[in-house]
């Protein structure tokens, strides 16, 4: 019989039913293959014990699964993974796409996006810091040294970015263990630009890609709009940190993927960093199955530096390492950078070119004059003690709240249960004027869940918390603590 991956709960508390989400969960391993062709499912009995359903449930979600054409049912044998059925695609209506079937969520990436150029929206579910956390007069002084006797700002900037920023950078991943030389350094404008780069440099249409799930929906949205085929890899499972390898392996093996596009330290949205031993395992799989690592470090600034970096570990052979300043500085900066193998560094810089000539010089500079004087390191260690302050009274939110957290609170942000589904509160909280980051919007394929992610650094006001415990009841919603049974084990609170 085939085992399912262990998977998050169903969410309970939803307007999907329940026999929907659980054929949405089976055709979803079914098309990954991790239930391959003629893998015999679970029995109805064993089914609704695994999952806490009636057998009538069960029963509903095989129905959905033989009338898609996913499964079959044998005789006194019960029910079958078939074989890929190629005219399934060509019985959809003209012009629909797969995604159409499923209610799209109120607050998606798009949403989210758009709520960081509304100022005056308060931002639960923001993925920047706070603007007072932020340092003016540094930006100023640092702008206004970088124009001083200099006509860079005049031309395009170098191809590869300003020299004096890659040799800051090299300079500060050597403190990271990361050996690149300022020659396998291609500044970008952010870190998001840095990984587009990266996967139009790579893959073509129709490659299959590894993500992280969960995982942040710009990433979803943009290779799925690029013509990728997204293989998510659980991440966080009962509460552990670091994806799931035994699936990861299982993905290599039927799909072949080209990169996988990951997290290592700081993970958004669950805060986990990969251990040491799930790191070196994670790389001989890479090397086994000619595997190019895409890490993304975009949280650098927040973490420690001995905190274990993929491309440290194999010295940038498989690795590509991308980070940027826009998190830690100011998001009106948008300068990030890859660190490549140098067999990958002119086509990465060629496809830079393609896409948008140079990147300005101008806050290259002032961004590497801050590295060189140190004024960078200082703000980051000022901006980690109030972080790490605001991270324990949210936590202490969370709990009075009747939440939950499902990892260990780390970072910037929180990956808490709530007990609704967070897409219906999502809508009730924004009508009330607050932006939050619904569970759904970390999955490659949007599923109800009763998780969220929350800032800690904006999440501090109490009126949130009492909207949210308002809604939440006016949903009819039960507590984390009244349906733990059915859900990921409750995470102790360190403070």
């Amino acid at each position: 019989m085939a085992q399912l991956p262990h998977t998050e709960a169903l969410a309970r508390r939803t307007a999907v039913p329940l026999a929907e989400q659980l054929a949405a969960r089976y055709a979803e391993r079914i098309e990954q293959r991790l239930l391959p062709a003629g893998a015999r499912l679970p029995s109805v009995r064993e089914a609704a014990r695994r999952h806490g359903l009636s057998p009538s449930t069960v029963v509903a979600a095989y129905d959905q699964l033989q009338a898609r054409g996913l499964v079959e049912a044998k005789r006194q044998r019960g029910f079958f993974v078939r074989e890929p059925r190629p005219d399934l695609a060509a019985r959809r209506p003209a012009g629909a796409r797969e995604e159409d079937s499923a209610p799209r969520p109120l607050v998606d990436a798009t949403t989210l996006i758009r709520g960081m150029f509304q100022r005056g929206l308060p931002g639960p579910g923001m993925g920047t810091l706070p603007a007072d956390w932020l340092d003016l007069p540094l930006l100023q002084g640092a702008l206004k040294r970088a124009m001083a006797g200099d006509d860079s700002a005049l031309h395009y900037g170098e191809p590869a970015g300003d020299l004096r920023l890659r040799q800051a950078v090299a300079a500060g991943l050597s403190d990271l263990g990361v050996p690149a030389a300022p020659s396998q350094i291609v500044t970008t404008a952010g870190a998001t630009h840095a990984l587009d780069l990266i996967s139009r440099a790579l893959l073509q249409a129709g490659d299959a890609v590894l993500v992280d799930e969960p995982g942040w929906a710009v990433d979803f949205a943009r290779l799925s709009r690029m013509g990728m085929k997204l293989l998510p890899v659980p991440r966080g499972r009962n509460g552990e940190p670091g994806p799931d390898l035994d699936v990861l392996a299982a993905l290599l093996a039927a799909h072949r993927p080209r990169l996988y596009v990951t997290v290592s330290v700081l993970h958004n949205p669950t805060g986990g960093s990969l251990p040491l031993a799930a790191a070196h395992r994670l790389l001989k799989l890479a090397e086994a199955h000619a595997l190019t690592l895409v890490e993304d470090d975009t949280y650098a600034h927040l973490a420690s530096p001995h905190a274990p970096r993929l491309a440290a570990l194999d010295g940038l052979q498989r690795t590509v390492y991308v980070s940027g300043y826009s998190k830690i500085l100011t998001p009106n900066w948008r300068v990030g950078y890859l660190a490549a193998p140098p067999s990958l560094v002119d086509r990465f810089i060629d496809q830079k070119l393609l896409g948008g000539l140079s990147t300005p010089s101008l806050p290259e500079r002032a961004i590497a004059l801050c590295l060189e004087r140190g004024a960078l390191r200082r703000h980051a260690a000022r901006v980690i003690a109030q972080l790490d302050a605001a991270r324990s009274r949210a936590a202490t939110r969370v709990l009075e709240a009747g939440c939950r957290f499902v990892t260990p609170p780390a970072g910037l942000f929180g990956w808490i249960d709530v007990g609704c589904d967070t897409d219906r509160l999502a809508e009730a909280l924004l009508d009330d004027g607050w932006l939050t980051a619904p569970g759904s919007l970390f999955h490659a394929t949007p599923r109800p869940t009763t998780l969220m992610r929350i800032n800690f650094a904006t999440s501090q006001d109490g009126r949130f918390w009492r909207a949210l415990q308002r809604q939440r009841d006016s949903l009819g919603a039960a507590t984390p603590a009244q349906t733990a049974p059915q859900r990921l084990p409750l995470v102790a609170v360190t403070k």
